[in-house]
């Protein structure tokens, strides 16, 4: 169309004011009825306004029909522009209403389960209505979806199709247009358009053209539906994808997986910290390359898991690795399969046993210092950096001339004594649950009542004591005559500060106090073989020991002297 063409609009209001002229002509010559004007005239005039009134009839019913036409044209346009569901169930409710002049329009969609579901309402005001204003009538929409014969009623409160329907009665339905969706001769759905006002709202000509609208509909949605649904698998693909990704960098264990040919293909983030390696520089290389010692020691069982689908497991392994040095690993091999059972591959599953190890052996020598009764009952969770006032009972035992002992014999021999010594009086402080602070060259510290408390904790000590004394005896049976040597012990009762000393790379679990240092005192005052104990400790045992009475002790660094008493024996 040029510029200088008029539209039909322009035409039709030219007709309009050509139509009130000839009125205004017809009224003023009827009026008149002048007998000079022939009768002609009247006729002509008259023939004129009906064409007039005709003409304007068949450009109106032009003009709705290319506007008809021209809406179902765009749907083909949604088709092609939007493949989203919402915005094309949303155009196509919102053309819907356009074109019939509805009050109210409702596009219901086929699901899973065959039933229809409402997936959009909207009014001729372009709203989402409510699904509480969701009143339809469901004989209308159950037909139409089941027959796939489109429905039109000008007043459903008189049709007699519905005279006995509820929901038509209930609601006060009047004027109902309702169409199937189909694709591929399938009904996917139906398009329900009503006016609960007006009666004879639609027409045949209506109905004609939204069943032609819903063709187009139909396709669109069936697009967009198909478009969503791959849209929803690509999504969960890709999530199901990233959760794998996550849990294989989230696994504790290393893993590395390699083809027939051992080039890797995949290699987890505690693979990379086990091996100091990154997985952008080992994947796609030869397992032999980025890792000898797997192919030098394993090559064997890597040949055999791929030739023979066998599983390998825990293989403890000590390899060197240059950026940590020495560390232990277990490892263990499975084939890779597809779906048929065919081997891809090999599975390499390492755990990093190199602190484990480490905690142990540091464990095992907590063991000998501490009772096993005593570390099994304690929480390292609540042992914190810092001390606590606690009540114990502190045992010091140091051997009497090691001094001049140790000028007579070789450093070698002399450790290896001083150690069989040791080792007998550890012995009996841990097996009365007690706790060695620390051994001090030819001496030990011990206490009692700590970290586990013990009713009966200065009797522990005590027992200790006479049972170390008792153990060296032993000794002396497996040694000549000079290399026979005894302690002298000293033990205290009181308060303390008990806890971890020392820093992060460095805690000691000792005891610190005054009480600690009369213990001290009281041992460095003990002869050989001699048990002194404090009267604190006295009055806590002296049911169940022979003693005998000594001078007070005049301790370094006391105003007043200690009282003592030597332990004899212990009463049955």
């Amino acid at each position: 169309m040029n510029d200088n063409a008029l539209s039909t609009q322009e035409i039709t209001q030219s007709i309009s004011e050509l139509k009130v002229w000839l009125e205004e002509i017809n009224l003023s010559l009827n009026k008149v009825r002048s007998a000079a004007i022939p009768s002609s005239t009247y006729q002509n005039a008259a023939r004129s306004l009906r064409k007039l009134i005709d003409m304007e009839k068949y450009l109106t019913s032009m003009d709705e029909e290319y506007r008809n036409n021209r809406a179902v044209a765009q749907i083909s346009q949604v088709v092609n522009s939007s493949l989203d569901i919402d915005v094309v169930l949303r155009i196509v409710m919102d053309t819907i209403i356009r074109l019939t002049n509805a009050e109210r329009g409702f596009l219901m969609l086929k699901t899973q389960s065959q039933l229809l579901k409402t997936r959009i309402a909207r009014n001729w005001e372009q709203e989402t209505i409510d699904p509480s204003e969701f009143a339809v009538s469901n004989t209308v929409v159950q037909r139409v979806y089941q027959d796939g014969i489109p429905i039109i009623t000008t007043n459903a409160q008189e049709d007699p199709r519905f005279l006995s329907q509820n929901s038509v009665i209930a609601f006060n339905l009047r004027s109902i247009l309702c169409v199937p969706l189909r694709v591929r001769n399938e009904i996917i759905g139906v398009i329900y358009a009503d006016n609960r006002i007006r009666s004879g709202m639609f027409t045949q000509q209506a109905l004609d053209l939204l069943s032609a609208f819903a063709n187009q509909a139909a396709v669109a949605l069936d697009n967009a539906q198909l478009f969503a649904s791959v849209r929803k698998t690509l999504a969960e693909v890709t999530e199901l994808k990233n959760l794998m990704d996550n849990v294989f960098d989230s696994i504790a264990s290393g893993v590395i997986t390699t083809d027939t040919k051992e080039i890797i293909l995949l290699c987890n983030r505690a693979a990379e910290q086990i091996l100091g390696m990154q997985a952008a520089n080992i994947i796609g290389k030869n397992l032999s390359e980025v890792f000898p010692p797997f192919t030098n020691i394993l090559g064997y069982e890597l040949t055999k898991v791929m030739a023979e689908n066998y599983q390998v497991k825990d293989i403890e392994l000590s390899p060197q690795i240059p950026s940590r040095g020495q560390v232990d690993l277990r490892l263990s091999l499975s084939p890779l399969q597809d779906s048929q059972k065919d081997t891809q591959g090999v599975a390499i599953v390492m755990d990093d046993l190199t602190e484990k190890k480490q905690l142990e052996a540091q464990q095992r020598l907590f063991e000998r210092m501490v009772s096993p009764v005593i570390t099994r009952q304690l929480d390292p969770d609540k042992l914190q950096l810092g001390g606590k006032r606690t009540e114990i009972t502190v045992l010091f035992a140091d051997i009497r001339g090691f001094t001049s002992f140790s000028e007579r014999i070789s450093p070698e021999q002399l450790v290896q004594i001083l150690n069989r010594y040791l080792s007998a009086a550890a012995d009996e402080v841990l097996k009365m649950e007690g706790t060695i602070d620390k051994f001090l060259g030819d001496a030990i510290m011990a206490w009692f009542n700590a970290p586990i408390r013990q009713e009966d904790h200065c009797l522990r000590a005590v027992k200790a004591a006479v049972n170390i004394r008792n153990a060296i005896h032993a000794i002396h049976e497996e040694y000549p005559p000079e290399f026979r040597l005894s302690f002298g012990m000293g033990i205290h009762f009181g308060v303390a500060i008990l806890g971890l000393v020392g820093n992060e790379k460095r805690l000691e679990y000792t005891a610190i106090g005054d009480s600690v240092n009369i213990a001290k005192r009281i041992q460095e005052n003990a002869q050989s073989g001699h048990i002194l104990i404090s009267e604190a400790v006295y009055e806590k045992v002296k049911q169940n020991v022979w003693i005998s009475t000594m001078d007070p002790i005049l301790a370094k660094g006391k105003s007043q002297p200690i009282r003592v008493y030597k332990v004899e024996s212990l009463k049955a």
